[in-house]
């Protein structure tokens, strides 16, 4: 399960990486043939993977001329063509308008999938589908569950996968988004369930990753065991430690 940072941390990384992305895209015509075999290459590849992601995050369509302006001014030491705050301001705009977006149509892809036979939504907003029921045992505080989950956005992207690495998850109740909290609660070993988790139950405005702010989530979760009372408890916060300063006959023993 992801456990990441805010959206405008995320939005001051897109932009610290951006000038080396358009000089790689201004430098190579053709960007589907790139070899992968050198360690530079392999770097520069993850490289804008990463900037991709984040990127997406923004939901917006950026515009490639002013982009590659905007990298070649860096190289050459130039001044920005436009006020530092004037960019500041229509980042933020750009930021706010992408997570509006992505709220509206969160809400507008939940108001059709309750609709659908087979999906339940609790008090809290969260929506599932029961495709195995199980028979085993149910968690609750102080236990750790081994899972098997996909989680893909609405569009079908793919943020993270047990299923696809081949190896169980292991978690412990309580210290997980509270959309899977509130699921793992009502399913018994064995279940098989299809969530369709609302953004304020999971990431809400901050994002995570490749996630977007204000992101449905969309997860296909198995519970494979409950470990009763196998959840490590919080480490106690040790005691501060004084110390005395001795003086006279105490400082001579």
């Amino acid at each position: 399960m992801i456990n990441f940072r805010s959206g405008m941390k995320s939005l001051a990384i897109a932009l610290s990486l951006v000038v080396p992305m358009a000089l790689a895209l201004s430098g190579c015509k053709f960007v589907g043939n790139a070899k992968l075999e050198k360690d530079e290459d392999k770097a520069s590849y993850a490289l804008g993977l990463e900037i991709g992601t984040q990127a997406k995050k923004l939901n917006f369509k950026a515009t490639d001329a002013a982009v590659l302006a905007g990298v070649q001014d860096a190289l050459e030491g130039k001044e920005p063509r436009i006020a530092r705050e004037e960019i500041r301001a229509a980042l933020v705009k750009v930021s706010e308008a992408g997570a509006a977006k992505a709220k509206e149509a969160g809400a507008a892809y939940l108001e059709k999938n309750k609709a659908k036979a087979g999906v339940t939504t609790t008090a809290s907003g969260l929506q599932y589908e029961i495709t195995a029921a199980g028979e085993g045992a149910t968690p609750s505080d102080g236990d750790l569950v081994k899972v098997h989950y996909r989680g893909t956005l609405v569009d079908g992207t793919v943020f993270d996968s047990s299923i696809d690495r081949k190896e169980p998850a292991e978690f412990p109740m309580g210290q997980i988004i509270k959309g899977w909290d509130e699921a793992l609660r009502l399913m018994k070993v064995g279940a098989k369930w299809k969530l369709t988790i609302p953004s304020e139950l999971a990431y809400a405005d901050r994002g995570a990753g490749p996630i977007p702010p204000n992101s449905v989530l969309l997860f296909d979760v198995e519970l494979l065991e409950v470990k009763k009372g196998a959840a490590a408890a919080p480490a106690p916060v040790p005691a501060p430690t004084v110390t005395t300063k001795k003086t006279g006959k105490d400082a001579a023993k």
